[in-house]
């Protein structure tokens, strides 16, 4: 691979670090896996990757340090997490390393994973995914069957507007207020007119697929590790999804309270012990789809989600919720780079789906609510809680690195 191109070597190496962008990769392992590839194909690259650019600089090994004598500038928008495409894209880098694949077809083949179109069957499963998870993170907050039932019909309302907006730039720029709006005004009809309902509680559950926890704990650590550049603009995207879906629930909160629809409080539900039993498993399926996780890995994924569900659990009851989220960051972090050892796949197939639960994106969106209410000192102790629950979970991540330090980057 070395005796191709220059030109050759860097086209593979760019369009790599497109799609490892493209399907969630944090920076920091993008950063290593692009710089390591480029190691195995004689080139010396330094990289700066951002939530929405990636600057490259490319030069020979022999002549490195030096002058850089090819850059790249690519603009690329934030990436989601896609499971299957990662571990495509992971496979086919492999293979080029190992000298099984030449770079032009593995450049090509990297282009063919980006332009894979979704099913009908796929988008059908995906958008009936967005109403059972919601309808299951409903029971785990305990808001009877009557919120389990609402949330999840506003969750297919929120799944069809995801994706509306994939098709309309006009929708995608407003995406989550639209979501928010739509959801607190639809909670808020079923709580007058129909059945009463915790509205709150509800609104959450409903849209819980949109709050930024992943992307807030993403930012946390590449600024642990010293990432700074990606780490604030992740963060400052983060805060403002936080303020479009808080912004959404408050103005419909005022739009109905102006034609007097004011849904009266309803206490906390008691649920049988064995709703939350079938809750977390359901919602991990829902979880695996949504995450795009290969077929074969989904008794995998499904598990990871529950191990870091019952790991917070356990550590809240007996110390501390910043304890049980730190215990199952530590967890998943250590399986993680197992699993990636073992079987010589991303880590992100156990870290990524297994994290959704411990990410506190519905304690940020409370956060943004209170303040947006003029609840300012109620907003800053949601704040200090949210702070402490990222700082546990990143934490556990990064110990878990430490206990089983990962061989491989993704």
């Amino acid at each position: 691979m070395i005796a191709a191109s220059m030109t050759t070597r860097v086209e593979f190496i760019v369009e790599l670090a497109r799609r490892l962008h493209e399907y969630g990769t944090a920076a920091p392992r993008l950063e290593a896996a692009v710089i390591l590839v480029g190691k195995r194909l004689g080139l010396a690259c330094d990289i700066l990757s951002t939530p929405t650019s990636i600057i490259m600089s490319f030069s020979r090994l022999e002549n490195a340090p030096g002058i850089a004598e090819m850059t790249q500038v690519l603009r690329v928008s934030p990436g989601d997490v896609d499971l299957k495409s990662l571990c495509l894209v992971d496979e086919i880098a492999d293979q080029v390393i190992d000298g099984k694949l030449d770079l032009a077809e593995g450049r090509q083949r990297l282009r063919a994973v980006g332009s894979r179109k979704q099913s009908k069957g796929m988008t059908l499963l995906m958008l009936l995914s967005y109403s059972i998870a919601s309808a299951c993170v409903a029971a785990i907050l305990l808001t009877g069957w009557e919120g389990v039932v609402s949330a999840g019909v506003i969750g297919l309302v929120t799944g069809t507007i995801a994706f509306a907006a994939r098709k309309r730039a006009n929708i995608a720029a407003a995406f989550e207020a639209i979501s928010a709006l739509a959801a607190t005004i639809i909670a808020t009809l079923i709580s007058m007119y129909i059945v009463p309902i915790q509205v709150p509680s509800v609104i959450v559950a409903s849209l819980i697929i949109l709050m930024p926890g992943m992307s807030l704990t993403a930012a946390v650590r590449e600024l642990s590790s010293q990432d700074l550049v990606s780490g604030t603009a992740r963060m400052a995207g983060a805060l403002a999804v936080l303020l479009k879906l808080a912004f959404g629930t408050v103005a419909a909160t005022q739009v109905c309270a102006l034609f007097g629809l004011i849904p009266p409080p309803v206490p906390m539900s008691r649920v049988e012990p064995w709703t939350e039993l079938i809750a977390v498993p359901v919602a991990a399926i829902a979880f695996a789809i949504m995450f795009r996780s290969p077929w074969r890995f989904f008794p995998l994924v499904i598990g990871s989600v529950i191990a870091g569900y019952i790991c917070t659990r356990l550590g809240g009851a007996f110390v501390s919720a910043p304890f049980g989220v730190f215990v199952g960051g530590l967890l998943l972090g250590a399986s993680s780079n197992v699993f990636a050892r073992a079987f010589e796949r991303p880590g992100a197939l156990v870290r990524e789906p297994g994290i959704i639960l411990l990410v506190p994106g519905s304690v940020a969106f409370r956060s943004m609510s209170f303040v947006f209410e003029r609840d300012v000192m109620l907003g800053l102790d949601t704040a200090i809680t949210l702070t402490t629950l990222l700082v546990a979970l990143v934490a556990g991540l990064l110990f878990g690195d430490l206990l089983v330090p990962p061989r491989r980057k993704l």
